[in-house]
């Protein structure tokens, strides 16, 4: 299993009246960790995108386990959770300096036709990005994850 990590540093707007990174802003991190994994293993979502293709989240969630405040660092630990024929699952953790997991998550995504909407399987339209996660994924053996 591969994982990509993205360091980022907190700033004050992403921060609320507590002094805690909102939650909402977890979501656009989860982002960033996405976008810098496929660019770690060698693709691009912008060239996806110019082929006529996106990749929707389908369905997210995060648990958030202990609060991130200004001037800290965050990591973004990503990797690829599950693969299919039509839909790929991520796994996050974003942790503290100190390796404290401050929320775990896991998102969704299907790849569609920008003009329709229809999904289509990566396999089909990119092969060798397939294979690469594949190659990648968290293996799972008899219910034990490795």
């Amino acid at each position: 299993m591969y994982i990509s990590e993205k360091e980022i540093e907190i700033r004050y707007a992403e921060t609320d009246q507590m002094g805690v990174v909102y939650h909402a802003n977890y979501i656009i991190w989860l982002e960033i960790g996405r976008t810098q994994l496929i660019k770690d293993l060698g693709f691009t979502y912008a060239g996806m995108e110019k082929d006529g293709y996106l990749s929707p989240v389908v369905d997210i969630s995060i648990q958030y386990k202990a609060a991130l405040r200004y001037g800290q660092k965050a990591f973004i630990r990503t990797w690829v959770e599950e693969h299919g024929r039509l839909r790929t699952k991520y796994g996050y953790e974003v942790v503290h300096e100190d390796g404290t997991i401050a929320a775990k998550a896991l998102s969704e995504h299907v790849v569609v036709k920008k003009e329709s909407f229809r999904p289509v399987s990566i396999q089909k339209i990119y092969p060798e990005w397939h294979q690469k996660y594949e190659e990648v994924k968290r293996k799972i053996f008899d219910g034990i994850r490795n």
